[in-house]
């Protein structure tokens, strides 16, 4: 695992193969690259091997990361985000994949408009219902959307979700798929400031179902770094 740029062109060829399969333009599906514990020569590398956006997990390492590698490539935060830490996060990240509650979305605005930007955010859906899971509930998700949605200083952009762990991935399937139907669905009935676009799913075990069943970001870290310590 240590070829990240031959990593990186493998889980690349993947996206490309599997988003073709099923019938759809593999240029739809960001690749994430988490680097989660990963190390700034190691970020550096998959940076060289054309990579252009980078997952945080942690605020505390983020910031450290994003102070010595910068603006000049795309920083999404994936991970559970607290209010106490939007402060640090607003500024530095483009993108926020774990909104999971309407407080949440209310700080995060509120920063923003300190800042006289706009940030982009995805709702984080506990799509398997499971209480140890951060996420708004699949009966909870209207509500919740139409509080959030006149909020100023954020823009809502799609859907994340994190399926339970399976060593099989085609398990994984109904609950991508329960995510992609429940957004269809959820369209027709949203305000106009309100895009459900982006369907962020799939990580490095199974990535390939997600993009069959309609993601249009997939956060990668192992299959990229290889394992953490």
């Amino acid at each position: 695992m240590d070829d990240i740029a031959g990593n990186i062109a493998r889980v690349r060829e993947r996206i490309c193969n599997t988003a073709l399969q099923a019938g759809r333009n593999p240029e739809e599906v960001t690749l994430v690259a988490v680097t989660k514990k990963v190390g700034l020569s190691r970020i550096k590398e998959a940076i060289d091997a054309g990579l252009t956006t980078f997952g945080e997990n942690y605020v505390q390492e983020a910031r450290e990361k994003i102070s010595q590698i910068g603006q000049g490539v795309t920083w999404h935060m994936v991970g559970h985000l607290q209010t106490n830490k939007v402060k640090y996060v607003v500024p530095l990240f483009s993108m926020i994949h774990s909104v999971d509650s309407v407080h949440l979305a209310q700080e995060i605005s509120k920063r923003a408009i300190k800042l006289g930007k706009s940030i982009d955010v995805l709702i984080q859906v506990n799509i398997s219902g499971e209480e140890t899971k951060s996420g708004i509930t699949y009966d909870r998700l209207i509500q919740r959307l139409e509080a959030i949605a006149p909020l100023k200083g954020i823009q809502v952009r799609g859907l994340m979700t994190m399926p339970p762990y399976f060593s099989d991935p085609e398990i994984t399937r109904p609950y991508f798929k329960k995510l992609r139907q429940l957004r269809d669905r959820l369209i027709p009935s949203l305000p106009d400031s309100v895009s459900l676009s982006h369907l962020s799913m799939g990580m490095s075990g199974d990535f390939e179902v997600a993009i069959e069943e309609g993601a249009t970001m997939v956060r990668v870290g192992t299959a990229i770094f290889g394992e953490r310590k």
